[in-house]
């Protein structure tokens, strides 16, 4: 096992092991923060030179798919370019034992095959705190046995990286496609020809000096790529100047390094960062909204907005962590631009249907109906995905006093596993200064300790007694999802009945309507179906022969879920008849109603944390991955945060579907979704949403640091994720994703 050593400029060494080749390198030296994604950014041509840092600790996990695959369009399926373009990886841990259904070898045999070496056992998390007090620095890895001061130090910023990124032909893709586009490629990554492709346009590709006539085009794309936009791309420069001085209008769009061409050629000016922003958790607020962006990014340069912008020019997308610049469009004509990557690989996929805007744009401007860009833009990047009932923006300032459902008895499934998500949500109340009602018959809590609640009724959480202390109280408002399912379902039950509105005393959050659709099996089923998702096939039955009906058709095994039940109550698997039928009588002991599910024993099961505020804005604040297979109750498995052995594109799936999900249900605050996985395909199936806090929450607050309860409180209140803060820094928003350089587990 070789050693190797990262020297830094400043003469800091980092000692490690050697994985892939045993080759001495330089570059300058960056750090990411995704927790996915490493073959997909070790092929981003934005990498080019650089000695990439990865501060999530255990990297390998799903090894490395098949380079070659390609796609319909001939582009390679599972990397961004056709090599490695970083010049070498660091990390904490590394693994040769992969295990995913897609990886043909190990991160390490793909990095010697490409010649790139790679360092473990390196502390990332001091060398990411070096690099973000002193900025980025040039470094170089010496492999053991090699004289360090023979190996130079290389700042490839100062050489024209275009020549190392960029095609040398045009090339075209989907030549049947309707709409032409011209694509310079100052370091394209695939995936942004794929969705191009896919949207249907026919796409030229260009070198990066090479002229674009405009006549030929219904558009142009600006490629991402490396490097210092104002040395290395004068011709680039040029083309796009001619496209923005030209009396025939044609809309250009551009991304990363294409957006900082576009500034420049527009009379802008760009400057390098600190350290850059390279990551999947950057928030980007659309200017003069409140909708913000969960974006990934990969840049050491940036816009210069401070000074004001040229005329006709507007700023579309401001950084809420160090607000800087990231989008740029023209007031009148169809010009705009972004710096960070809408089409993800890796990443999030939340501003993806910029791809499809822009050639909306070009459209309209090829049938001479043109648009106002601006207008276009705001208009499709703040429309609503659900029209379900959320609290108006002037709710908070209407609530005087709230009645908070409490954790309950000694109970599993609820009981202590609530305290915590109840004590935020009266934390967060009192620092809104409002009045609160606390119901809570345990007295062993600490939501029912002196100083925290305004008053306490030890009372059961029956409506019966919860109309008594309504009747009494006259609480503007009622918070249902801090309780478990107790307090949910006596929720609902108030709704119901009519008790709420003949109190007029609102839900905060969540509506009614939305909770009771998770609740009902078929009418979740139908719901998800309305989006072209799948559940989990299931039955609801009510009595043993209708049990043993369902079965049949399902086929077994099947699951026996209690409905309404706490903490997987009365449930089990049944192989055959003989085994469900005490299986079922034992559960009809518990609920009328019972849940036969196909049985799915053997996926993975995920679980998605999902946090959406009135202004539709959406995050993921953790995602996890039982250790153990589907079939063991959550409450009971191993759990992981953040996932181990799911891939990019699965994490970002699940990670785009649970977001739409949790639009279409109209929550409002934060809930739970979980998954079945296949670990042999790429399929899935929802299993369920919880549209509470959930023991999960709990594991997933103290997991990143965020505190989901806290949030979801004053969202319900009707407050934006953009106006909270983060608790951890006190100074960006609370609109962000936790990004971990640490593994938690629950056992």
């Amino acid at each position: 096992m070789k050693r190797g050593t990262l020297i830094l400029e400043d003469g800091s060494e980092f000692s490690g092991y050697v994985f892939g080749a045993e080759t001495n390198t330089a570059g300058e030296v960056v750090f990411q923060t995704g927790m996915v994604g490493y073959t997909e950014s070790l092929t981003d041509p934005s990498y080019c030179g650089e000695i990439l840092v990865l501060t999530f600790p255990l990297i390998g996990n799903y090894g490395v798919p098949d380079e070659k695959a390609m796609d319909e369009f001939g582009l390679l399926k599972w990397v961004e370019s056709r090599k490695i373009f970083a010049s070498a990886l660091i990390v904490s841990a590394h693994t040769e034992q992969y295990s995913h259904w897609n990886a043909v070898e190990s991160l390490s045999s793909w990095l010697k095959k490409h010649n790139v070496p790679g360092l473990y056992g390196i502390d990332t998390r001091m060398l990411t705190k070096k690099l973000r007090e002193h900025g980025t620095m040039l470094g170089k890895v010496v492999i053991e046995g090699t004289d360090p001061n023979s190996i130079a130090f290389e700042d490839q910023n100062k050489a024209n990286l275009m020549t190392q990124v960029s095609i040398s032909e045009p090339h075209i893709y989907n030549p049947a496609g309707k709409l032409s586009i011209a694509c310079i490629d100052c370091g394209l990554k695939n995936n942004q020809l794929r969705i191009l492709c896919q949207l249907g346009a026919k796409v030229t590709v260009f070198p990066w000096n090479h002229p674009v006539k405009q006549d030929e085009f219904d558009g142009l794309f600006l490629s991402n790529g490396p490097g210092d936009p104002q040395s290395q791309c004068p011709e680039t420069i040029q083309t796009i100047t001619s496209w923005l001085q030209s009396k025939t209008v044609k809309p250009i769009f551009g991304i990363c390094l294409g957006h900082q061409l576009m500034a420049l050629a527009a009379g802008m000016k760009t400057a390098k960062l600190k350290y850059g922003n390279r990551g999947h958790n950057q928030p980007c607020l659309l200017e003069g909204t409140e909708r913000c962006f969960i974006t990934s990014q990969n840049h050491g340069f940036a816009v210069q907005t401070s000074q004001g912008l040229p005329a006709d020019w507007s700023v579309l997308f401001t950084n809420q962590n160090d607000h800087s610049n990231e989008g740029i469009v023209h007031n009148s004509k169809p010009f705009f631009s972004v710096q960070f990557h809408p089409e993800h690989c890796a990443g999030p996929r939340d501003t993806e249907n910029l791809f499809q805007i822009f050639l909306d744009v070009v459209q309209s401007f090829k049938t001479n109906n043109s648009v106002n860009v601006k207008s276009y833009l705001l208009e499709q990047l703040t429309r609503r995905c659900s029209d379900a009932n959320a609290p108006p923006p002037a709710f908070c300032s209407r609530v005087r006093k709230v009645l908070i459902l409490g954790s309950g008895g000694l109970t599993i499934g609820q009981a202590g596993e609530f305290d915590y998500s109840g004590t935020q949500a009266i934390k967060a109340m009192n620092e809104a200064n409002i009045y609160t009602v606390l119901i809570n018959p345990n007295i062993a809590t600490v939501q029912t300790s002196k100083g925290l609640a305004n008053k306490v009724f030890f009372l059961p959480i029956t409506p019966a007694y919860v109309e008594q202390v309504i009747r009494n109280e006259r609480p503007d408002g009622i918070l249902l999802s801090f309780g478990g399912q107790t307090a949910l379902n006596c929720g609902v039950q108030l709704h119901e009945s009519g008790i709420l509105q003949k109190y007029a005393c609102n839900v905060l959050g969540t509506p009614i309507k939305s909770i009771q659709i998770t609740e009902d099996r078929s009418l979740f089923a139908q719901k998800m179906a309305d989006i072209g998702e799948k559940v989990a096939p299931c039955e609801a039955v009510n009595s043993l022969e209708e049990a043993l009906a369902s079965a049949e058709r399902l086929g077994y095994p099947v699951l026996v879920r209690a409905a309404f039940a706490l903490g997987g109550l009365g449930s089990g698997f049944a192989d055959n008849r003989e085994e469900l039928v005490p299986l079922v009588t034992s559960a009809l002991a518990h609920s009328s109603q019972l849940l036969i599910d196909k049985s799915l024993k053997g996926w993975k099961e995920v679980e998605y944390e999902v946090v959406r505020d009135q202004y539709d804005n959406c995050i993921v604040v953790c995602n996890m991955e039982n250790i153990d297979p589907l079939g063991i109750h959550t409450g009971e498995s191993i759990v992981v945060a953040p996932s181990q052995t799911l891939s990019n594109d699965e994490y970002n799936l699940l990670r785009s579907v649970s977001i739409k999900v949790v639009r279409h249900l109209g929550i409002v605050g934060e809930c739970n979704v979980q998954y079945a996985l296949n670990p042999s395909r790429s399929e899935y199936y929802i299993i369920e949403v919880n549209a509470r806090l959930s023991r999960s929450s709990a594991l997933a607050s103290k997991a990143t640091g965020y505190p989901l309860a806290y949030i979801a409180a004053k969202l319900g209140l009707g407050m934006s994720l953009v106006q909270l803060r983060n608790s951890i820094t006190n100074e960006t928003c609370a609109c962000f994703e936790p990004s971990l350089d640490y593994v938690t587990i629950k056992v």
